[in-house]
C-alpha cells in the first residue's frame, strides 16, 4: 500500500541539468532513509545518492560534486538534482524508501517504477 513515483526525468545534453522528484503515498508509519539508484543497458543497479530523515547524504564517487540530494519531509518527497550530466549517467533512475508500516514490524525498502534519464553528447 505504499507508493513512489519518480518524475522529472527526460532528453539533455551533456553539460545541462535535470532535477528527479519522488514522492511516497500511502499508509505508512515512518520513511527513513531515501535514495536514488540507476541501472543501465547491461549494468547492475547501483547506488547514485541516498539521504536520511535528518538530511545525511550519501553519494556514489562518480557523482560527487555534481548530483545534490535532499527531502521534504513534509511532502514525503526526495528530489535528486544533477548538474553537469554526462553520457554516462544514462539510466533509468528508480527512487527507494526505507519505510516502516506499522509499530511491529522492521522497515522494508520500497522502490518507484523509475524514470528514464538520457544524455546526449
Amino acid at each position: 500500500q505504499v507508493q513512489l513515483v519518480e518524475s522529472g526525468g527526460g532528453l539533455v545534453q551533456a553539460g545541462e541539468s535535470l532535477t528527479l522528484s519522488c514522492a511516497a503515498s500511502g499508509i505508512y508509519i515512518r520513511i527513513n532513509s531515501m535514495g536514488w539508484y540507476r541501472q543501465a543497458p547491461g549494468k547492475l543497479r547501483e547506488l547514485v545518492a541516498t539521504v536520511s530523515r535528518t538530511s545525511d547524504t550519501n553519494y556514489a564517487d562518480s557523482v560527487k560534486g555534481r548530483f545534490t540530494v535532499s527531502r521534504d519531509n513534509a511532502k514525503n518527497t526526495v528530489y535528486l538534482q544533477m548538474n553537469s550530466l554526462k553520457p554516462e549517467d544514462t539510466a533509468v533512475y528508480y527512487c527507494n524508501g526505507d519505510v516502516k508500516i506499522d509499530w511491529r514490524s522492521a522497515s522494508r525498502d520500497y522502490w518507484g517504477q523509475g524514470t528514464q534519464v538520457t544524455v546526449s553528447s
